[in-house]
């Protein structure tokens, strides 16, 4: 049994990782002059889709935590509303922790928005496809000696890895800084106001 949910797992991820690929050239397909670089807007959104969608069937269809009760279409509904609400939660939740480290207010907000969006779509859907709205599992998770089962650990590892990704991630954008790629003055200057801070290391200027 547990041979076959290392199996499931492995496939799970590789097919994630798979819709992170989609995600980059098929809106290539559709839309004029896509670029990751210069249309990263519209690719966070995409590939934040993308890997929704993609958490989703694998959970219905592989349903590592499938439950033997049987539940009405009230109960489906309202479970789906809450996963609903908590993933807007967590991105808006996100949103204000990032302002509150240093982004901007007002000036880059849609730039920040997404970006929480997109940290939600790799921490908090994951745990809502497997756990579902009910923080008493989120908590029992993600605290010292919780894990249940493989699937559980691998939830707690791949969303701390997340948490650490994105914040290592902030560490090369002051090495670019006179780079060609780097768009004006004013814009790297609230680029690294926000991410320099969430590593603690304090304002870059």
């Amino acid at each position: 049994m547990k041979d076959t949910d290392i199996k499931r797992l492995l496939y799970t991820h590789l097919l994630c990782i798979f819709s992170i690929i989609l995600s980059v050239f098929i809106p290539s397909l559709c839309l004029e002059n896509f670029s990751i670089l210069e249309t990263h807007l519209t690719w966070l959104c995409t590939c934040s889709g993308f890997v929704t969608a993609v958490n989703l069937v694998l959970y219905l269809v592989v349903k590592p935590n499938a439950s033997s009760k049987r539940s009405s279409l009230s109960h489906k509904v309202t479970r789906f509303l809450k996963c609903c609400i908590y993933f807007l939660m967590s991105c808006f939740s996100f949103h204000v922790i990032f302002v509150l480290y240093g982004a901007p207010l007002i000036e880059l907000a849609l730039e920040t928005f997404l970006f929480a969006v997109i940290l939600s779509t790799f921490t908090t859907v994951p745990c809502l496809c497997l756990l579902g709205p009910n923080l008493k599992a989120w908590l029992r998770v993600f605290s010292r000696n919780g894990v249940t089962s493989i699937w559980e650990n691998s939830l707690q590892i791949t969303t701390i890895s997340s948490f650490v990704g994105a914040w290592l991630g902030a560490l090369p954008i002051p090495l670019d800084w006179e780079r060609p790629w780097q768009m004006t003055v004013e814009r790297k200057h609230c680029i690294c106001s926000l991410q320099v801070p969430c590593m603690g290391l304090g304002t870059v200027i």
